[in-house]
C-alpha cells in the first residue's frame, strides 16, 4: 500500500513518527497521523484543516488534554495502533471510490473520518469541525483544484493557481521554486533563455528542445527560464505562466498493470489542458519514445504527439545530441513537433564566471570562504585533466568536493576528545567491577574520578567548538588540486605562484 503513497502521504507518516516521540507516546495513533497531517503544511488535508482553523498547536494541546505526555521518549521503530492501520486502509478505499490510483493527504484525512471513532474524531469535533464538514471541505478542495466545479467564495484554492493536485504529484513546479529562491542562480546563458522565450512564443513549432552535453547546463537555462517568468522578466505571451518539470520515472513508478502508465499521463495532460497557463519541462525527452509502453499499449510520445499537434501543451525537452538522432529524429511526427536549441559548453572563463555566482550558495552551505584562485583552479584543471565530463559541471563539483573535504575535516572531534570518551568507559567499568567485589571505597573514588573525566572532556569539546568551528576556512587552489588528484588519480602537484598569477589574469580579462 506504502508505494502508492504520494511523497507528501509519506511526509506524513514520518511526521506522525516525530508527534508521537515529542508526545514520549510508544505508539502511533490516530491523532498522531491528524497532528502529521497538519504539521506537513502544504497538502490539500492541511488546508482543508487549516480553512476549518483547526491549529498544529490546538490539535496538540487537545490531545495532551486527552491522552496525556508519555513518560520518556520511545528509541527506535514506532508502532501503529491497530485504529491507525484501519485509517490507513480506509485511505486506500477512499482514493479507489474517487477513482485515485495513489493516496494523497486527502485520502488519509478522509480515512480518519471515516474510522470516526479514534482520538483524532474527538479532537475534531471538541475544536468544532464537524467530520461530514471536514469532508465536504476536502472534497471540494480537491473539485477545485481538478477545476471540475468552481470552489465556493473563501475557499482556499481560491486566488492559488499554481497549485495542481496530479501535477504536484508527478512533477515540480519550478516557477514556484524561483518564487521561493530554491534555484540556484543562472549566469551568462542569455541568449540561450531569450532562444527559448522566441520559441516558446512562435505560432507553430513552438516546443523549444535543448540538446548538449551532459553537465553543460541545460536544466539551468530552463530554470533561468523560470526565474525570468518569476520576475515577469518575459513577453506577454509567457506572463504568468506556470513551468512544471515533469518526472517520467514517478510516472512510471508502480504502474504495475497495463494502462496505468497510459491513465497517469492523461491525467496530468488533462490538468494542463483544463489550466491553460502550463508549460511543461521534460528532461531526457528521450526516455518518452517506448516509456511505459508493455506489450499491445502504447509508449508516451504517441499520446503527446497529438496535443502536440494540436497546440494544447507546450512543452520545453532536454536531452544529449545523441539521444536526440537515436530515438527523436528517427520518429519524424515527434521530431517536427520540436524546435532543437543548442545548448554548447561554456569556455573556461565564462565557467569562473558561472562559479562566482555559485559561490555564496556553496560557501554558506559548507561553512567555508572560497578564494578567487579556486574558482580559477577548478575551472582551469577540470577543464585540462577531467576529459569525460563537460564545464561547468565538472568544475562545479571540484569546488563541491573541496568544500565538502575540508568541512568534514573540520567538524571530525580531535583525537584527544575521542580519547576521553575511552578512558570514561575504562573508569566506568572499573567502578562497577569494584560494586559487584563490594569495594566500595574504590568504587567511591572511581566515581569521582569518572565525573572529573566528564567536566575535562566538556571543557575540551567547548574549546575546540569555540576554536575550530567558529574559525572559517578557505578553500584554496591548493586544495582544488588535492582533490582532482584524489578523484582523478592524477598527481596534480601545488600550482605555481606564476600558474596561479597567470589563472587569475585570466579571470580579469
Amino acid at each position: 500500500m506504502f508505494e502508492r503513497f504520494t511523497d507528501r502521504a509519506r511526509r506524513v507518516v514520518v511526521l506522525a513518527q516525530e508527534e508521537a516521540r515529542m508526545l514520549n507516546h510508544n505508539y502511533i495513533g490516530t491523532e498522531h497521523i491528524l497532528l502529521g497531517l497538519i504539521h506537513e503544511g502544504e497538502g490539500v488535508a492541511a488546508k482543508a484543516l487549516e480553512s476549518l482553523g483547526i491549529s498544529l498547536e490546538g490539535v496538540r494541546a487537545q490531545v495532551e488534554e486527552i491522552i496525556g505526555q508519555g513518560q520518556q521518549a520511545p528509541s527506535g521503530h514506532i508502532p501503529f495502533t491497530p485504529r491507525a492501520k484501519k485509517v490507513l486502509e480506509l485511505s486506500l478505499r477512499e482514493a479507489l471510490q474517487l477513482g485515485h490510483n495513489y493516496i494523497g493527504t486527502e485520502h488519509i484525512l478522509l480515512g480518519l473520518i471515516r474510522e470516526g471513532e479514534g482520538v483524532a474524531a474527538q479532537v475534531l469535533v471538541k475544536l468544532g469541525a464537524d467530520l461530514n464538514r471536514v469532508r465536504q471541505q476536502v472534497i471540494q478542495l480537491l473539485s477545485g483544484y481538478q477545476g471540475k466545479e468552481a470552489v465556493t467564495q473563501g475557499g482556499p484554492a481560491e486566488g492559488t493557481p499554481s497549485t495542481s493536485l496530479v501535477l504536484d504529484q508527478f512533477g515540480r513546479n519550478l516557477t514556484q521554486a524561483a518564487r521561493e529562491g530554491k534555484l540556484d542562480p543562472v549566469i551568462g546563458r542569455e541568449n540561450e533563455i531569450e532562444r527559448v522565450m522566441q520559441v516558446l512564443s512562435r505560432r507553430t513549432k513552438n516546443n523549444p528542445v535543448l540538446i548538449g552535453e551532459p553537465g553543460v547546463g541545460k536544466t539551468a537555462v530552463v530554470e533561468g527560464l523560470a526565474q525570468a517568468i518569476f520576475k515577469n522578466d518575459v513577453p506577454e505571451t509567457l506572463k504568468d505562466k506556470q513551468l512544471y518539470s515533469l518526472d517520467l520515472g514517478a510516472l512510471v513508478a508502480g504502474s504495475r498493470y497495463r494502462g496505468d502508465f497510459e491513465e497517469r499521463l492523461k491525467k496530468v495532460l488533462k490538468e494542463i489542458k483544463t489550466r491553460g497557463d502550463i508549460i511543461l519541462f521534460i528532461d531526457e525527452i528521450h526516455t518518452l519514445v517506448g516509456a511505459g509502453a508493455a506489450e499491445g499499449a502504447i509508449d508516451a510520445a504517441s499520446i503527446l504527439k497529438p496535443m502536440l499537434a494540436r497546440g494544447e501543451l507546450q512543452t520545453i525537452g532536454a536531452t544529449t545530441l545523441d539521444e536526440y538522432r537515436k530515438h527523436v529524429e528517427k520518429d519524424a511526427a515527434l521530431e517536427r513537433r520540436f524546435q532543437p536549441i543548442q545548448v554548447k559548453e561554456p569556455s573556461v572563463a565564462h565557467t569562473i564566471e558561472i562559479l562566482k555566482g555559485l559561490r555564496d550558495r556553496y560557501e554558506t552551505h559548507h561553512r567555508v570562504s572560497i578564494t578567487d584562485g579556486a574558482l580559477a583552479a577548478a575551472a582551469n584543471l577540470a577543464d585540462r585533466y577531467v576529459s569525460d565530463r563537460f564545464l561547468p559541471d565538472k568544475a562545479i563539483d571540484l569546488i563541491d568536493e573541496a568544500g565538502s573535504r575540508l568541512r568534514i575535516k573540520r567538524m571530525t572531534a580531535p583525537a584527544e576528545l575521542r580519547e576521553f570518551d575511552e578512558k570514561i568507559a575504562d573508569a566506568r567499568k572499573e567502578k562497577e567491577s569494584a560494586i559487584d567485589g563490594q569495594d566500595f571505597e574504590k568504587a567511591a573514588s572511581l566515581r569521582d574520578k569518572e565525573k572529573t573525566l566528564i567536566l575535562e572532556k566538556q571543557e575540551a569539546e567547548k574549546n575546540w567548538k569555540a576554536t575550530d568551528l567558529d574559525k572559517v576556512t578557505e578553500v584554496d587552489e591548493e586544495l582544488i588540486a588535492q582533490v582532482l588528484s584524489i578523484s582523478t588519480g592524477i598527481p596534480v602537484f601545488k600550482l605555481t605562484e606564476e600558474e596561479t598569477a597567470r589563472l587569475l589574469r585570466m579571470e580579469d580579462e
